[in-house]
């Protein structure tokens, strides 16, 4: 008997990297046959992206676009999305922005012709399929949403995130175009990296961690952990841009087979009821849940430690608190705030933020280490 778990991964048809993958994504739909492309993207990006849909009107292609999109999508969000795409009578629909604008664009696909309700899908392989193209380019290197089976809406009836995991939610198509990050603000950088690191060390430090996750896991780390700083301070540097981009992409192949664990369920309450930006909620969370699982996974946090450029010098304990040092100042060099009390956030909102992040058990589960709400307030408490 063998002892690595089997795992299952779902990986889209065609995934274009670097630098021309905006202008291979016109010629490939060019050549598709879909004529009435639904697009949901920015209104930030479109600059970049009006002399691609130029190429594809003059191809005779239909378009309509959706730029209203703000913030952390809702449901009502999705459902008046939806229906314009059906007005419109979408044959395929892209996703052209930031891990929300992807993560609606998957769902309106999934559910176009569909006779499922968003309700329906909550959960895990609870959707039934999905009978349209679905195409996803991200103008972010954070979330990984463009290769994951993930999408994450806010439920507005109580306020939480609402998680929907399918196959049929991976893009059949994904071009990733380092180029498209380079107007990023540097805070947007930063806060998207770090959620996409967090990704990466979450799916390595994990209860149901496996071989093949753990090549893409610690590469991923690699990447960001050495190369943030350098986006975050020169967003021109289109080197620094593209491996932060790839190491993003191995982040959210990790989503499907392994996912996230506690720092992703502490950080939810925070956007939820806060608004505070995910990859910032990330941020946060992230040393103080690795120092609370160190005990529990020593010989994992050293080898994270490693790849962020510790040396193996000690015992798995020291470089692992090495790792976490790293962490606290990359986050420092990012400009990234690392207490709760410096965003407004008032102490005594930590019990109900404990109590909202023990309802994530979908999460909870993964973390190498039982979290408890004393433990999960314990850690807001040292957050703030």
């Amino acid at each position: 008997m063998t002892s690595v778990r089997n795992i299952i991964f779902h990986h889209p048809q065609r995934m274009v990297f670097g630098a021309g993958s905006l202008r291979q994504m016109a010629e490939d739909y060019l050549a598709s046959g879909y004529k009435r492309f639904f697009i949901i993207s920015d209104p930030a990006v479109m600059e970049h992206l009006s002399p691609t849909l130029d190429v594809l009107k003059s191809g005779g292609i239909t378009l309509k676009i959706h730029l209203g999109l703000k913030g952390e999508p809702s449901f009502a969000d999705l459902q008046e999305i939806l229906a314009e795409a059906r007005s419109f009578d979408a044959d395929s629909i892209a996703g052209i922005g930031g891990g929300s604008v992807m993560d609606v664009a998957k769902v309106v696909a999934a559910l176009l012709h569909a006779d499922q309700s968003i309700e329906e899908i909550v959960g895990n392989g609870l959707l039934k399929g999905r009978g349209t193209y679905l195409l996803c380019m991200p103008t972010t290197s954070g979330t990984g949403s463009e290769v994951s089976p993930n999408a994450i809406l806010i439920d507005e009836k109580d306020g939480s995130k609402k998680g929907m995991i399918s196959p049929f939610l991976v893009p059949d198509s994904v071009y990733v175009d380092p180029a498209l990050t380079l107007s990023l603000p540097a805070s947007i950088t930063a806060y998207t990296g770090i959620d996409a690191l967090t990704h990466c060390i979450e799916a390595f430090a994990n209860r149901f961690a496996h071989p093949m996750v753990d090549v893409w896991a610690l590469e991923g780390i690699r990447l960001i952990s050495r190369n943030l700083k350098r986006v975050v301070e020169e967003g021109q540097n289109l080197e620094a841009r593209t491996q932060v981009a790839l190491g993003s992409v191995y982040g959210g192949m990790c989503l499907g087979p392994v996912n996230t664990a506690a720092v992703h369920a502490l950080a939810y309450p925070l956007g939820t009821q806060f608004k505070i930006p995910h990859g910032l909620s990330n941020a946060l969370l992230l040393p103080y849940v690795m120092e609370f699982n160190l005990p529990a996974a020593k010989e994992r946090y050293a080898a994270i430690a490693v790849a962020m450029g510790a040396r193996r010098r000690a015992s798995d304990a020291v470089i692992a608190l090495q790792g976490i040092v790293r962490l606290r100042q990359l986050i420092r060099d990012c400009q990234v705030p690392s207490r709760l009390s410096d965003l407004g956030i008032p102490a005594d909102a930590i019990p109900a933020l404990a109590r909202s992040a023990m309802e994530i058990q979908r999460l909870l589960k993964n973390n190498v280490r039982e979290v408890t709400l004393d433990d999960a307030i314990n850690m807001y408490e040292k957050a703030y």
